[in-house]
């Protein structure tokens, strides 16, 4: 991957700092790709002879200099090893298009965290009715993007929400700065029911790009119109392994005039035979889905925009369920928003070159016998491995 070179560019605010921000850095990617989910955690392994092979100095910084260090931080240098890492895999030509010829990107926001007790500059507040009377709860909330493209899946980029604001616009200035940075790294965005919005189609569609939400607003009326619509079509049957989907697809709306141009609807219902855990009885599970999407029928077929739609669905099992459950992105390592920013950046950055490390370097045979969480705790076990016998522990 070769981001040794880029690392060596990070910067950081202190004035005459001591401890080189190489050292601050290669910490934080040794505490994520071994999932060891706090500074704290990091800081029990100070004696490990392996950090005086790895740091310029030789030796680990205590938990409260690390955070203190990521406040110091500047978020944009992190992204660009971010848009060094996805180039160097474009040039490898590790991104291919997907089945349908089209390279996507996913846009949605995350939560990280919420608590009564704790908050900072960059804390969102909400009331919230307990038992004990109105609360006022602090939270953190980014809306990320994703990059839906062969087995890879990249995290691009991610931006916080500020207060005042919702998460459509929170996203649009995120896509500003991502579509300037990544050009041409994909053809459509998906997004969910939120982004079903004017502004955000016109925006997409003035840079080039194609857009695909869901539809679930009972009340707009280009819902409505396409329900009538398609009252009158014949549908289409397609068979997706053990779902069998009913399809309408019609384009050229203009129930939409907010939107510059026609858009194109798209409903799905499917069936499919589950089998219940708690009592083993089959059940047949019926669903509905509509999508409105900028897509015309001659770039991508009906199948195409439901494989699309759902694909949206890689965002949270591919990005943040996986950062939150085994990359501890969502722990707060110091509450501050410039440190919690820059942290989950880098786990962002750690999970794509680990998953390209798993996917491109590894052959299918060492793929099949271990699996990307075993992968990460043999990194783990050789950190510890190298901790003296007897050798007291930091203190916590």
């Amino acid at each position: 991957m070769r981001w040794e070179a880029p690392l060596t560019a990070l910067r950081d605010g202190r004035q005459q700092g001591r401890i080189p921000i190489l050292c601050i850095v290669r910490s934080f990617i040794v505490m994520f790709l071994s999932r060891l989910g706090s500074l704290n955690a990091l800081s029990q392994t100070r004696r490990s002879r392996f950090w005086s092979g790895l740091l310029p100095n030789g030796k680990l910084s205590s938990a409260d200099t690390l955070g203190r260090v990521a406040a110091k931080m500047f978020a944009d240098d992190v992204r660009a090893i971010l848009r060094h890492v996805y180039s160097r895999l474009k040039r490898g030509k590790a991104l291919p298009d997907l089945l349908c010829g089209l390279s996507a990107a996913i846009v949605d926001g995350h939560e990280t965290h919420a608590t009564y007790k704790r908050h900072c500059s960059g804390c969102l507040a909400r009331k919230i009715k307990t038992a004990k009377g109105e609360r006022t709860q602090y939270y953190h909330r980014y809306v990320a993007i994703h990059l839906l493209t062969g087995n890879l899946k990249l995290m691009l980029d991610a931006e916080p929400q500020r207060a005042g604001e919702d998460e459509a616009a929170c996203a649009l200035r995120l896509l500003q700065r991502v579509l300037r940075d990544y050009p041409r790294a994909f053809d459509v965005v998906l997004a969910d029911g939120l982004y079903a919005r004017a502004e955000f189609f016109n925006c997409m569609s003035a840079h080039g790009k194609y857009v695909l939400a869901t539809l679930k607003d009972e009340n707009r009326i280009l819902l409505q119109d396409a329900r009538g619509l398609f009252a009158t079509m014949a549908p289409t049957q397609v068979r997706d392994g053990a779902v069998h989907r009913t399809c309408w697809d019609a384009e050229g709306f203009t129930t939409w005039p907010q939107v510059n141009g026609l858009v194109r609807v798209v409903r799905s219902v499917e069936r499919q035979t589950v089998r219940r855990q708690l009592d083993g009885q089959q059940e047949q599970v019926e669903s509905e889905w509509f999508w409105v999407t900028t897509l015309p029928q001659k770039l991508a077929a009906t199948g195409a925009v439901v494989y699309l739609g759902h694909g949206r669905w890689s965002i949270e099992n591919r990005g943040f369920n996986e950062l939150a459950n085994r990359w501890h992105a969502d722990h707060v390592y110091r509450h501050e928003p410039t440190a919690m920013l820059v942290l989950w950046l880098m786990a962002m950055l750690c999970l794509n070159v680990f998953g390209a490390f798993y996917q491109r370097n590894l052959k299918p045979a060492a793929r099949k016998a271990a699996s990307m969480l075993h992968v990460s705790r043999q990194i783990a076990a050789e950190l510890y491995a190298q901790i003296p016998k007897g050798a007291p522990a930091a203190p916590t």
